[in-house]
């Protein structure tokens, strides 16, 4: 029994030794604040926060910060100090991000006013104050190549072609560029047909955020029942450009193919029933849906003949052009400021807003071409002749841009390098 207790006191005397040596080998500890609890006398653990909103239409920035949480001081001091903020041309929608730390869980230290997919104002709190900077995001610059086939419109064909490369917003800016550029010699709401071709060679920019839109078009060809016209994008003076078929020739002409630029026409020339008379009669001219307010242009230079009501028309201007022809533009809902008889007008210049003004039972445009006084069918009086073509060292160069331009636009669709065709020079 007494050999227990001998044991016991040497194995308790040595676990003192121990605990004694261990503790002399620890770093002396630090003075903490008084009251604070075992573990918080180091740095505080910060816990980021953020917070995104958007502007509501109508609101103000001072009623978006107030319900982030700022005072109505807080809100004006920030207001203030963001001096890249053009208060007046705010965007509704605009995303403001208001973001900061648990040091201080109820007031922000940044906040991020986007004003554009590429431009952020960024404000920082120092103490009681803010300083701004604005942010220009940089945009990545490829060249792509889209092939389609038309179904029903070119939108589709481009929708489908482009739908890997560009986002739904950036295939319809795609869609009305090329519509655009050929709006002289086609009119692609009304003259393609299923299986036509389009392709297109063009300038994708995307933002940091993968925005996407669709810039420059270098090049494009448009086959329709087997032949094909390019349009090939030549610099000229002042650092414009313009387009050129493939043999040189300018795409622009006299004559406009349409008088509304975003178009759906409802009826074509020939024999219909009259929507309101009732009556079988010959239509002579060509409806274009659109909706109310939609801008009008005139076809081409003239002076305006015409200005005021007009029986059945409704509200109609009527422009004659240098060549005898006269333009027809029924039910309006308006007139554009300054056009009435005696005035100029120039070439896709707004004279009027499409209406229902007249014998119409909806809005609508109704279009007409006079050729000596008598109603043509506009699709063939609007015919467009070519522009004047390139000549001289214009020629030499554009052939060479042109040579380069169909050599990517015969690569797979996608991404391409701009390359040059063998033997031509960039």
């Amino acid at each position: 029994m007494g050999a227990k207790k001998n044991l016991t006191r040497i194995v308790t005397g040595a676990v003192i030794v121990g605990l004694a040596v261990a503790a002399l080998r620890l770093p002396a500890p630090k003075p903490g604040t008084p009251g604070a609890r075992l573990g918080d006398a180091g740095e505080p653990d910060l816990q980021p926060w953020s917070q995104a909103d958007t502007l509501n239409f109508g609101e103000t920035l001072a009623g978006l910060l107030s319900r982030r949480g700022l005072t109505p001081g807080e809100a004006a001091t920030v207001i203030a100090a963001a001096t890249p903020l053009d208060h007046r041309r705010i965007p509704a929608g605009m995303e403001v991000v208001v973001s900061g730390d648990t040091t201080d869980a109820s007031r922000p230290k940044e906040i991020r006013f986007q004003l554009a997919v590429d431009r952020i104002v960024k404000m920082t709190r120092a103490g009681d104050s803010w300083t701004a900077a604005e942010e220009i995001l940089p945009w990545t610059i490829d060249t792509v190549l889209v092939r389609g086939v038309v179904t029903s419109s070119l939108y589709d064909a481009v929708e489908l072609g482009a739908k890997d490369v560009l986002s739904a917003k950036a295939r319809a800016e795609l869609a009305w560029n090329i519509a655009d550029i050929y709006e002289y010699r086609v009119d692609m709401s009304r003259e393609l047909q299923q299986g036509d071709e389009v392709r297109v060679l063009f300038e994708r920019a995307t933002a940091p955020n993968g925005a996407m839109r669709a810039g420059t078009v270098i090049a494009a060809g448009l086959q329709r029942a087997g032949s094909e016209v390019q349009a090939i994008r030549m610099p000229v003076d002042n650092g414009r450009s313009k387009y050129y078929d493939q043999q040189g020739r300018s795409l622009a002409a006299s004559f406009l193919r349409t008088p509304v630029s975003f178009r759906r026409i409802s009826s074509n020339f020939g024999r219909r029933k009259h929507p309101v008379l009732g009556t079988w009669r010959q239509h002579q001219g060509m409806d274009y849906a659109a909706a109310s307010g939609t801008p009008v242009r005139t076809i081409g230079d003239g002076v305006v003949i015409f200005a005021g009501t007009r029986g059945g028309y409704g509200n109609a201007v009527e422009v004659r052009h240098p060549n005898g022809f006269v333009t027809r533009y029924g039910h309006l809902r308006g007139f554009a400021k300054g056009v009435r008889k005696g005035a100029r007008v120039e070439i896709s210049e707004t004279i009027g807003y499409v209406g229902m003004t007249g014998l119409a039972t909806g809005p609508h445009l109704h279009f007409e071409v006079l050729v000596n006084g008598v109603q043509r069918d506009p699709r063939r009086a609007l015919q467009a002749s070519s522009g004047p073509p390139l000549t001289g060292a214009d020629l030499n160069l554009f052939e060479r841009i042109r040579d380069s331009a169909v050599f990517s636009l015969e690569q797979p669709a996608g991404v391409v390098r701009t390359v040059s065709a063998p033997g031509v020079a960039n």
